[in-house]
């Protein structure tokens, strides 16, 4: 195991602990046209579970991964397997109505019911355990927000307590409990199911990114290389959507960024899976390691691009921990990315009426273990023409004016901003005063330019426009990543596209 110890002058390993405890088999690229029933984009826990499915009920299946698999947002998750998604009931009745909101609650304990199922019948091995789930506040608005989430929990007929205090040692002025949820290890399942996953014939392809789609007589999966994938139907499980000029994504799903520290300490762990209502929001769980407990200590969200000083993310956390925990040790720090929708609930189903063969999933909201699974099972009734209550919940065309009008207008604005602030900004360094494994941006002939230099002293420069819609990328010091602040892609030092919706690198300049 790589995690080390952390002090003021060195972060600790930042890939996560579920990555550096489980080795996942490696796969070609794709280097030929192809012919399947249905073509997976992504391989995360989305598209692993519905290639999973699909290949059951005995469909060819192709699955292309633009990189690694598990190595985006499932790769870097906390693992809760939950119904309890912050204070959503109340706002979903609020919003839509008490059918709706029970909807999604079912939705959710079904997914969950499954995943526990298949952990159970093929016996993995993946420090899976029931935990209550708690939400919590230490203010008084925190405990407003709670009471209306306790009566929306009631009108729901979900089974909660109400509590004044939580098993673990931290101020609390109110709780809300919900019984009988899951956590696991998420890379531990989904390594064992890939084994499954090929034994049914399933085609996985890594270091393949999908760039298009071609309207033939079924749709045909373009990929950055030349090459086809031709199918009856695609499944888009690559977090952001790669056909995101159909359907507009870009102007719909709101990515943010947060972090998580995994801490040792002498403190024994009471049992159970939190999350705050507060700000900033704290999460919190442990997982079982070879060396005892590790605590899981999550929060600092920000939208992508505009986190400022992102170790500071991390500092806050292990404050936090030493503070509340007594922690004497940080062996990892990681992040990651997510979205929201206009209205929060995912979307999920095929495209838009009129191009009914390309099924989107994407917008869990921080919540993907548990929301994956469902709509692994939502699509495999899809594909199949099998009628889905859930489906109209979900779909990817819909618009409710009420709950959405505001979000549409609210998020267009700040990313039309950060465009304009990028365009202006002036600010600029000296190549010189740039220190190893960092970068800044320097004025060269005029253009904002993103300098890094890496740890042999080597500068590498990038132009900072970003090539999804031209707003300006930001650096991520943490991360060593450049993060564009108005639609959330990111790239590499050198300028590679490490999560969309951007498909083309930034180009690099000359450092002659």
């Amino acid at each position: 195991m790589k995690g080390k110890k952390a002090d003021s002058h060195t972060m600790p390993n930042t890939e996560s602990y579920w990555r550096d405890t489980v080795q996942i088999p490696s796969f070609p690229k794709l280097e030929e046209d192809l012919d399947v029933d249905v073509g997976i984009v992504g391989g995360g826990i989305t598209g692993i579970l519905s290639a999973y499915l699909l290949a059951e009920e005995g469909y060819t299946v192709a699955l292309l991964e633009a990189e690694s698999l598990l190595n985006g947002t499932t790769g870097n998750t906390t693992a809760k397997v939950t119904a309890q998604h912050g204070l959503i009931y109340d706002e979903l009745i609020k919003h839509f109505d008490p059918a709706t909101a029970s909807a999604y609650y079912q939705f959710n304990m079904q997914a969950m019911e499954w995943i526990k199922q298949i952990i159970e019948q093929k016996q993995i091995s993946c420090d899976f355990s029931e935990e209550d789930a708690y939400l919590f506040t230490n203010s008084g608005e925190g405990v407003k927000f709670l009471m209306d989430e306790k009566n929306a929990y009631k009108q729901l007929g979900i089974n909660h307590d109400y509590l004044e205090k939580v098993p673990l040692n931290i101020p609390v002025k109110a709780a809300l409990r919900m019984d009988r949820q899951y956590q696991f290890h998420p890379l531990k399942f989904l390594a064992r199911l890939l084994e499954d996953v090929q034994a049914l014939g399933v085609q996985i392809f890594e270091n393949t990114m999908a760039t298009g789609v071609e309207n033939l007589e079924y749709p045909a999966i373009q990929t950055r290389e030349g090459h086809q994938v031709r199918c009856q139907k695609i499944v888009e499980a690559s977090h952001f959507p790669f056909t995101d000029a159909r359907g507009g994504f870009s102007t719909r799903l709101y990515p943010e960024r947060s972090y998580v520290t995994a801490v040792r300490t002498k403190a024994a762990y009471p049992g159970g899976m939190y999350a705050s209502v507060d700000s900033p929001m704290r999460s919190i769980r442990a997982v079982p390691n070879q060396d005892g407990m590790l605590w899981l200590i999550g929060g600092e969200s920000h939208k992508t691009g505009q986190g400022g000083e992102t170790e500071k993310r991390y500092k806050s956390l292990i404050d936090y921990a030493r503070e509340h925990f007594s922690a004497e040790e940080v062996p990892y720090c990681w992040s990651s990315q997510d979205l929201t929708t206009l209205d929060k609930l995912p979307y999920i189903g095929p495209l838009s009426a009129t191009q009914p063969n390309i099924l989107v999933v994407t917008g869990f909201r921080k919540w993907g273990m548990t929301l994956a699974a469902g709509a692994a099972l939502l699509i495999t009734d899809m594909v199949s023409g099998k009628k889905n209550r859930f489906q109209k919940m979900f779909a990817p065309d819909r618009f409710h004016p009420a709950t959405q009008l505001k979000a549409f207008g609210e998020y267009n604005a700040d990313s039309l901003k950060e465009l304009v602030k990028g365009k202006l900004d002036k600010n600029s360094t000296d190549i010189e005063n740039i220190p190893a494994t960092q970068a800044g941006i320097v004025r060269i002939k005029g253009e904002r330019t993103g300098v890094y230099r890496d740890h042999k002293g080597t500068v590498h420069m990038i132009d900072t426009t970003c090539t999804h819609l031209g707003c300006e990328v930001n650096w991520n010091q943490a991360e060593k990543t450049w993060d564009c602040p108005c639609h959330g892609s990111r790239f590499s030092v050198t300028g590679e596209v490490l999560e969309g919706p951007a498909k083309k690198p930034l180009k690099q300049k000359d450092n002659r």
